[in-house]
């Protein structure tokens, strides 16, 4: 069976953030610490080498495929920031009509920096991604 690439790691979260070429980007990366540890309330944590992720879930496919994941999370790459969210949630793309400048991925949104977007969407973002995952993956 084929193993998740992205686990959850005991690495160190401000380590990461300050390991972080760009003194912008590493501004923005704490800014959005502040943001996505208040809005869910859960704990930072490294997911592979380079993803801040916030609580988790199990995920089974009908295929059989499992594993776990963050329910939110972020990475402050070279190029973009990638914000992580649910798949299939049918309600992203009305919030993200608000969100300001973005591009998208199947599970990513990609900025430049924190200040191209608006962080009251940001945080409806992450809220309504953790509820829908809870719905969908309920007893986490």
């Amino acid at each position: 069976m084929v193993q998740p690439k992205t686990k959850e790691t005991d690495s160190s979260v401000i380590e990461f953030i300050e390991s972080v070429e760009s003194p912008k980007k590493r501004e923005d990366a704490y800014q959005l610490l502040d943001i996505y540890t208040e809005t869910t309330g859960y704990e930072a944590k490294m997911w592979g080498p380079s993803i801040i992720g916030f609580g988790s879930y199990h995920y089974r496919y009908e295929s059989g495929h499992e594993g776990d994941a963050p329910l939110v999370g972020f990475s402050p790459r070279k190029a973009k920031i990638s914000l992580y969210f649910a798949t299939g949630d049918t309600e992203r793309e009305a919030l993200l009509n608000d969100f300001g400048k973005h591009t998208t991925g199947k599970a990513c949104v990609y900025i430049n920096k924190v200040a191209d977007i608006d962080v009251l969407v940001l945080r409806a973002l992450i809220t309504q991604s953790v509820s829908f995952l809870q719905e969908k993956y309920p007893n986490q």
